[in-house]
């Protein structure tokens, strides 16, 4: 989780307590859920089997409301239930093993109760730390001495993360804690034993200066009534249209294609993108442009775009709307129509795309076009994506124009038209990284391709983001993916006349007759990108 998010989120912070005596863990959650809460822990030391289901809610709850949900301890049970991650004690695990086993996108919380324990405690693989008791408490049987808020603010001047204040933390003392330095603050009984827990949790929400939650008990309901919305923007356009019959009917019809171009594309939730690293509107747009490049790569015309769509039971219909609020809003930048789809339920979320277009009748580039004597260029800076999903992936948000390069590419068809009006005839788009591609073309022309890419290494912001991170900005430039940018290739010449109309347009490499290796003078340890 991005770390500005997650400080965010850890504002406050619920733990369940399986000893209550009147409510249950599921219904403090809710309550606590309903009230404001920011961060759920599920903390039950008596843990058993017949709990799983009522930790599966939980998850789901947490989900469809989209609050972070962590498992106190267990690793596995963490893993097992997906959650979003795990918060460890002292002597319940390595937070380096946590983070192996959930992987780098988990958030990985330990305990720390005094500046001895901090020295002891490797924070590199951790993502908060949680500290106190700072006041007396009942909950645990096992509590620490307390430290008061002297000791918190002493935790918070050591640590480099986010600091969580725990231990008898009431709506009266958040105030306190959060002053003290704390990131947020975690309670137990001030919610699970209260008299009314959501009217607790509503005080404590106010307390953290918390924004009131519309609280969702349930996801997505009815398949039908959701494609029924989900369709309706395509059936409200008006003006002449490739599509005959619209979406609604088993079937769209589509009007005769001189020359009709297909591709498919696949956006996976933790493989192609993190929940968190881009709104739901900005998931939509991207989906469609990385789906419609290949058209574009080929030169050809968007016409329509199917979607069968995975939907996650724990996702709320408005989250949806709002994907496709953004898949709505790429189809028109490129004038192309929804023609329909499917929804299925799934694990994760994930879109399967399916996109028609209509190639030219005088040019389709192929990578096995590519003829020794030619350059190989490409049609705008690479590397800035792979630069803004590092970003990202370490929560710097120093460089938002290189975020911006991962979060919202464009299909270059503006590139594409030029290229065609040039006769260039070896053309794709860059979605696996300079070396990737550029070896797709290389096999497929049976030739060998010196790459160049020192010109593209010295772009500003990716200059700045490698040197601030002790990176190889032309590593990054061979490797990285996603960039959506089309590498062509053609004479030295034509590319003259086309780099006055494509003034970001560069040389990265050229191509030679076959020497028994595809890309001679590539290091070992250079890969493609990777969607896996």
């Amino acid at each position: 989780m991005h770390p500005t998010r997650l400080t965010r989120a850890l504002r406050f912070y619920f733990i369940s307590d399986h000893q209550a005596p009147a409510a249950s863990p599921l219904d403090q959650v809710r309550a606590a859920l309903k009230g404001g809460a920011s961060f759920i822990q599920y903390r039950h030391k008596q843990f058993q089997l017949s709990n799983f289901d009522e930790l599966r809610h939980i998850r789901d709850l947490c989900r469809v409301n989209g609050v972070p949900l962590v498992v106190n301890d267990d690793v596995l049970l963490a893993k097992a239930v997906g959650a979003d991650g795990v918060h460890l004690g002292q002597e319940d695990g390595n937070p380096r093993e946590a983070r192996h086993i959930l992987g780098p996108a988990a958030i990985i919380g330990i305990s720390v109760s005094t500046p001895e324990e901090l020295r002891e405690t490797d924070l590199a693989p951790c993502d908060y730390v949680g500290s106190g008791p700072v006041f007396a408490t009942g909950t645990k049987a096992d509590a620490k001495p307390v430290r008061g808020l002297h000791g918190l603010k002493e935790i918070v001047a050591q640590v480099p993360l986010p600091v969580v204040a725990i231990g008898g933390i009431t709506a009266e003392h958040a105030g306190d804690c959060l002053r003290a330095g704390a990131a947020g603050v975690a309670v137990i009984s001030a919610i699970s034993r209260a008299a009314d827990p959501a009217t607790a949790a509503a005080r404590l929400a106010e307390a953290c200066d918390c924004a009131p939650r519309t609280f969702i008990e349930n996801g997505w309901q009815d398949e039908f009534q959701l494609i029924r919305a989900l369709v309706a923007p395509a059936l409200q356009k008006p003006g002449e249209d490739n599509t005959v019959i619209p979406p609604g009917d088993d079937a769209a019809r589509l009007a005769p294609l001189a020359f009709p171009v297909i591709t498919t594309d696949t956006q996976r939730e933790g493989i192609h993108f993190q929940a968190d690293w881009l709104t739901p509107e900005a998931l939509g747009e991207r989906a469609v442009e990385v789906t419609l490049s290949d058209l574009a790569a080929s030169y050809a015309r968007p016409v329509s775009l199917f979607i069968n769509l995975g939907l996650p039971a724990a996702i709320s219909e408005a989250t949806i709307q709002r994907i496709y609020d953004g898949l709505y809003a790429a189809l028109e930048r490129h004038g192309c129509r929804m023609g329909g789809g499917n929804i299925a339920r799934a694990g994760r979320l994930c879109l399967d795309l399916f996109a028609v277009g209509e190639g030219r009748a005088d040019i389709f580039p192929r990578r096995g076009a590519a003829r020794p004597g030619d350059g190989l260029y490409a049609t705008g800076p690479l590397g800035l994506a792979r630069g803004g999903l590092l970003a990202l992936q370490k929560g710097d948000d120093r460089f938002p124009d290189l975020v911006k390069r991962f979060q919202q590419p464009r299909a270059r068809f503006d590139a594409a038209a030029v290229l065609a009006e040039h006769g260039v005839n070896c053309a794709m788009d860059i979605s696996d990284g300079l070396a990737g591609d550029a070896a797709h073309i290389a096999r497929a022309a049976e030739v060998s391709i010196h790459l160049a890419p020192q010109a593209m290494a010295q772009h500003p912001d990716l200059r700045r983001f490698c040197d601030t991170d002790r990176l190889d900005p032309e590593a990054i430039v061979l490797t990285g993916g996603e960039d959506y940018e089309l590498l062509f290739a053609c004479r030295p010449e034509v590319f003259a006349s086309i780099r006055s109309h494509l003034p970001e347009a560069c040389q990265v490499g050229r191509i030679e007759p076959w020497t028994g290796d595809y890309l001679p003078g590539i290091p070992e340890h250079i890969r493609s990108f990777q969607h896996g």
